[in-house]
């Protein structure tokens, strides 16, 4: 049944409505994809020129404002510092939340959030997440000549075998931890190396027997050959499930034997390596830019000119969209007190 509106002065005032609401509608939608055009998006990247999240900032930015109405400029700004720390705290309480400032920033300073580490000055539910390009693999991969190239072998060393890492919140350095107090694994970590550069040069020396942490796209790209030629081997992968490269190396989940030992391992490795990544505004940044941002990112992830040009530089594209990194983040937030407080005693 349909009603009909007899009096002409209310039919009139509610066609007025109507438009009105119409127009207020239209006017949104056109200032959104007006906003962009002519302006200049900052992408500010937490760790130096040449690293792996500044090769990928400047990969997506040089591709992201075809994806945007008014096709803005973006330009890539590096502020290391802290371990990314200085830029997560500058897109919290610096910048302004207009959509025009992108953070780049590592994903383990939202743990370090949760264990109350010293310098943060953010809160990582409040940021919105627009992305990541890719997951992290975490790998443990020793060389030929320790003696370890299984995890047998591993299990049975009467002596640690020592793996090098760089600092607090990073893989290389939070991993080890907790696979030692989570599984027992007899692994000794050196911290302090610069980078995983030094660590493979460190390793390759015979310094340490390798790594547990460092991403295998990363082992794939700059220690291939010695993988190729047995040199070097990937002995556990911590990963919720095998990668499509590696079949037939063990998943550090599937060595856990308590309930604690999995939700240290989901929390602390699987949850962070999915988010390692993330590009994130500020605080308050307008819904339908964050929206806008959003579909752009993802759009370029899938642009083919993005992926020739990321094949053509071997980067590994495995994205997870905005919504999906804040679930994950809001999940973390939600850890028991109990596991909390292992992370502490573990991490530090």
């Amino acid at each position: 049944m349909f009603l009909k509106i007899r009096f002409p002065a209310v039919r009139t005032r509610l066609i007025s409505l109507i438009i009105g609401i119409a127009a207020v509608a239209g006017t949104a939608h056109a200032s959104t994809h007006d906003f962009y055009k002519g302006k200049t998006i900052r992408m500010v990247v937490g760790f130096s020129p040449g690293g792996g999240f500044d090769t990928y900032a400047r990969a997506i930015g040089r591709h992201l404002g075809r994806q945007l109405p008014g096709t803005p400029t973006v330009i890539v700004e590096n502020m290391p510092g802290a371990g990314s720390l200085i830029a997560a705290n500058h897109l919290y309480r610096v910048a302004k939340p207009d959509g025009l400032t992108i953070g780049h920033f590592i994903g383990g300073l939202f743990l370090g959030q949760i264990l109350g580490r010293p310098g943060t000055e953010f809160d990582a539910l409040k940021f919105e997440y627009i992305g990541a390009p890719v997951k992290d693999t975490p790998i443990c991969v020793f060389t030929k000549a320790s003696g370890v190239i299984s995890m047998d072998q591993l299990w049975a060393t009467k002596t640690p075998a020592k793996v090098g890492g760089t600092g607090p919140g990073d893989p290389t350095h939070d991993h080890p931890r907790i696979l030692k107090a989570a599984l027992g694994l007899p692994i000794q970590l050196v911290a302090g190396y610069k980078g995983t550069a030094d660590v493979r040069v460190a390793a390759e020396g015979g310094e340490v027997a390798g790594s547990c942490g460092w991403n295998w796209y990363s082992v794939k790209a700059i220690w291939g050959k010695a993988v190729d030629a047995g040199d070097a081997v990937v002995v556990l992968q911590m990963l919720p499930k095998p990668h499509p490269d590696l079949p037939k190396v063990p998943l550090a989940i599937n060595f856990a034997k308590t309930d604690e030992a999995r939700q240290l391992i989901q929390a602390g490795i699987h949850d962070m390596s999915a988010i390692i990544r993330p590009f994130a505004l500020s605080p308050g940044t307008p819904s339908d830019r964050v929206r806008l941002l959003r579909e752009a990112f993802m759009n370029t992830i899938r642009d083919p000119e993005f992926v020739a040009e990321t094949r053509k530089a071997r980067l590994d594209v495995d994205p997870v969209g905005g919504e999906e990194v804040q679930t994950i983040v809001a999940r973390l937030f939600k850890l028991g007190p109990d596991v909390v407080q292992k992370l502490k005693e573990i991490l530090g």
